[in-house]
């Protein structure tokens, strides 16, 4: 099995990335890095400080010198770092060393690292964002057409009380609405550029350090925190939690289908795949298993994360390099989620002959609760309750349906009670209501 699922031709259409997997790359990397030390010069050069003519050298240079990774692996393991070994391969290139000399002024390699790290998570937000609309949209026209389908809701395993499908697939939706409308301060808030210098005082930037990150920051597309955040992984940490958010969300997703798909249950199907080697009845749910299995491993991760947060002083070596095994992996595996949910949500089909069997069978005990409440309006609430559970118990007892029982011992009962459409309360109304903000992006 290959070191990471994510990188696995084997296991590349089970754990599918598609365009995010490109992002977490060292080439990626590599061709980040170079875009923010072509803008770094070139802004330099626009304050004064370093000649305009060697910025402009710069900075056309990093948009067209390749570094291989392999030749800077040396120099990385020696150093820690990669940009050393990055700037130096990258002056060599140049073949230009009276510009050359002014590669990096003033910068340190946690500036150019985790300012080229920003600039991949902006692009992996924005894949997410993308995939997020399109999910929401499909799980949005299904609350829509099955607002009103009536099937059991279920707590702690068991049938609670009806429901509708439209009102579960709004419920599904609901988080993933709220990450997207956070999407956009997320970036205001974490997406910064970082330009600090060695000891995050800027000492050797210039006369003007602030200025420079400014207008680094405006250069790269991205926001100025007008401070640094070399040690306050906040930024980080902020979009690997939203990230996480979305990954648990669809767990969510993935955990209940598990369940509704069960050959016990079978009130939904999840599209054509999913085959057994040896049971050729089975449908086993691949997708939503995955979406689980994600969580767990994003779960992990995000604890550890915030353990790296702890820098000593005004570096930290040990934590900075934590950090960097699992950034990547929490935004593949929301990539990864991202596409299973994608497919589910487009090939979700219920079915209506199950969901009404299940709310048939089990005796009408899915009616308890709304029998209770009726017969509340003729005795007090207590009495209510206790004639209800005796009834309950008896249906059990003797096999005997609850509403046939519950029509027996109180002719004057309204039999309406027992229609599960009239029971659902508001699932209906919120399935509209998602389907209509959804209709609203």
């Amino acid at each position: 099995m290959a070191a990471s699922l994510f990188d696995s031709p084997l296991y590349a259409k089970l754990f599918d990335t598609s365009e995010a997997g490109r992002l977490f790359s060292d080439s990626a990397a590599i061709r980040a890095m170079l875009l923010v030390e072509g803008a770094l010069a070139k802004v330099q050069g626009s304050l004064g400080v370093i000649p305009d003519l060697s910025a402009a050298a710069i900075h056309r240079a990093s948009m067209e010198i390749q570094i291989d990774p392999g030749a800077i692996a040396k120099a990385t393991g020696e150093n820690g770092v990669c940009v050393p070994g990055l700037v130096a391969a990258f002056r060599a290139e140049m073949n230009a060393p009276e510009h050359a000399q002014f590669v990096h002024w003033g910068a340190t390699s946690q500036d150019i690292i985790d300012t080229a790290l920003m600039l991949r998570l902006r692009q992996a937000l924005a894949l997410a964002e993308a995939d997020l609309r399109e999910i929401l949209n499909n799980l949005g026209q299904q609350a829509e057409e099955h607002a009103h389908l009536p099937m059991a809701a279920r707590t702690y395993g068991q049938q609670a009380t009806p429901t509708s499908w439209g009102g579960v697939l709004a419920q599904f939706g609901a988080p993933l609405l709220d990450a997207l409308a956070a999407v956009e301060q997320l970036r205001e808030t974490s997406l910064f550029v970082s330009l600090s210098g060695a000891a995050g005082t800027g000492s050797a930037l210039g006369a003007k350090p602030a200025e420079t990150r400014a207008g680094l920051a405006q250069a790269l597309g991205l926001h100025d925190p007008q401070r640094t955040w070399h040690t306050d992984r906040g930024p980080i940490l902020r979009i690997a939690d939203w990230q996480a958010q979305v990954v648990a969300s669809l767990a969510h997703v993935g955990q209940t289908l598990i369940g509704l798909t069960a050959s016990e249950v079978g009130e939904v199907s999840l599209g054509g795949t999913g085959a057994s080697s040896t049971m050729p009845q089975k449908q086993n749910p691949v997708r939503p298993s995955a979406l689980v299995a994600l969580n767990i491993q994003v779960s992990g991760l995000k604890a550890a994360l915030h353990s790296a947060a702890i820098h000593q002083h005004q570096r930290d070596g040990a934590a900075w390099f934590a950090e960097w095994m699992m950034v990547p992996q929490i935004a593949l595996a929301l990539a990864a989620s991202l596409q299973h949910a994608k497919a589910l949500s487009a090939g979700l089909a219920p079915h209506p002959v199950q969901m009404r069997s299940a709310l048939d069978g089990n005796l009408g005990l899915i009616h308890a609760e709304a029998l209770s409440f009726a017969l509340a309006d003729i005795m007090p609430r207590p009495d209510a309750q206790a004639a209800c559970k005796a009834l309950c118990l008896e249906a059990r007892k003797s096999q005997t349906p609850l509403p046939k029982l519950a029509l027996a011992d109180y002719p004057k009962l309204d039999p309406a009670i027992f229609d599960p459409t009239a029971s659902m309360g508001d699932a209906p109304e919120q399935a509209l209501t998602f389907a209509a903000r959804v209709s609203a992006l």
